[in-house]
């Protein structure tokens, strides 16, 4: 199944705080359900911005030393991709907004992330999203 590592406590909020948009630097063809998979690495000033961030949003999110890294924590079905010059709500400007639907916790899998999208073995993933 196809995977996306993201870094938290951005994952967490595409899981659990409906962060319906993930921005990235390229688009993405692919339509359907990918795995989100938390990146081990999160910085204390990359946490405490997008902390700020989210607080602007109206979603406190959980202490960095408290959120799942370096694992696979959910699914979620990539809809559309629209590049934007401005900012809206989750997406930021001069971006390509992934629309994103259907956020679901699975049981986390330990991994290691890759830059850009990866494949995660079917079979791990079947265990848990069942």
């Amino acid at each position: 199944m196809k995977a996306l590592s993201v870094r938290q406590p951005w994952a967490w909020a595409i899981i659990y705080a409906l962060k319906n948009i993930e921005n990235r630097g390229w688009p993405i063809h692919y339509r359907g359900d990918i795995l989100i998979h938390a990146a081990k690495t999160c910085t204390k000033k990359e946490y405490q911005l997008a902390r700020e961030f989210c607080q602007g949003m109206g979603v406190e999110i959980p202490e960095l030393i408290s959120l799942r890294r370096g694992q696979v924590i959910g699914i979620v079905t990539i809809v559309d991709c629209k590049f934007s010059q401005v900012a809206s709500g989750w997406g930021m400007p001069e971006q390509y907004h992934w629309k994103l639907e259907n956020p679901r916790e699975i049981t986390p899998i330990p991994y290691i992330g890759r830059l850009g999208i990866f494949e995660v073995p079917d079979d791990l993933v079947m265990e848990v999203a069942a």
